[in-house]
């Protein structure tokens, strides 16, 4: 797929991630038509770069006339060291958190102004969570995107602090100077909760992950029922697996 550029839709490329970027879990499959839209593209241009798209085997077709994500872009990004190499290493000890609690399990790291979900673990009986592994979320609002935010970079802080943030529930914490006390809190105690923030039913509560140079890579966090336990009675076992998972992490491939 050339870069080439053609007046007013921008370089070939650019276009094709921008179809790639239309498909997300509210939009895993999609026509021709509804690509259009998403993207604000040419329909023409659309089917010429699916064409392209599909042909190397990252988006498929069905008989139905969707759209929908490939399996050789999945292996693609199966590749990304801090996707899957971070989540094989991790996976063990996320999975002895797992049995010991019979809680949510949840593995992030950031991106940017967003965090993403290597792993999640659902516990038996467990409260419902919004979350799904490959999925993006506000730094501000779960306990793993509290942790990497505390842990980010000062003026990655103030722009996601200058950024609106959108209130999920009565509890949701929007306000900027809160946040940062909140920062604070965290850089100090070593954990993160975050209490009702995404649902008023979830409780979450999380550590950081070091990598061998002692910075924050990624977060595990724990998500319970609210009003089942204390959130600090939860931090001792995240702690464990977290240094545990570090240590792996430290350990030559």
């Amino acid at each position: 797929m050339t870069v080439s550029r053609a007046a007013g839709t921008g370089p070939v490329l650019a276009r094709a991630l921008r179809i790639l970027g239309a498909f997300s879990a509210d939009h895993p499959a999609m026509t021709l038509s509804e690509l259009a839209r998403r993207t604000r593209l040419p329909v023409s241009t659309v089917h010429r770069l699916l064409a392209g798209l599909v042909e190397w085997g990252a988006l498929e077709r069905g008989d139905d006339g969707y759209y929908r994500v490939g399996l050789r872009l999945w292996e693609v990004g199966a590749l990304a060291p801090r996707g899957q190499g971070l989540r094989e290493r991790a996976l063990p000890f996320l999975e002895d958190l797992s049995q010991i609690t019979r809680e949510n399990v949840q593995l992030a790291v950031r991106e940017g102004s967003e965090l993403v979900f290597v792993e999640r673990i659902a516990g038996t009986g467990a409260v419902p969570v919004l979350t799904r592994v490959g999925s993006r979320f506000a730094l501000t609002l779960t306990g793993v995107g509290l942790v990497l935010l505390a842990h980010a970079p000062v003026e990655l802080q103030e722009e996601v602090l200058a950024a609106p943030i959108d209130r999920f529930t009565p509890c949701t914490v929007t306000d900027p100077a809160t946040l940062r006390h909140m920062l604070a809190d965290i850089r100090r105690s070593g954990f993160a909760v975050s209490d009702r923030q995404v649902t008023m039913d979830a409780l979450s509560v999380a550590v950081p992950v070091h990598d061998a140079r002692g910075a924050v890579v990624a977060a595990v966090s724990l998500v319970v029922r609210h009003g089942s336990v204390q959130a600090h009675s939860l931090v001792p076992l995240l702690r464990t697996s977290a240094r545990a998972i570090s240590r792996a992490l430290a350990q030559p491939s």
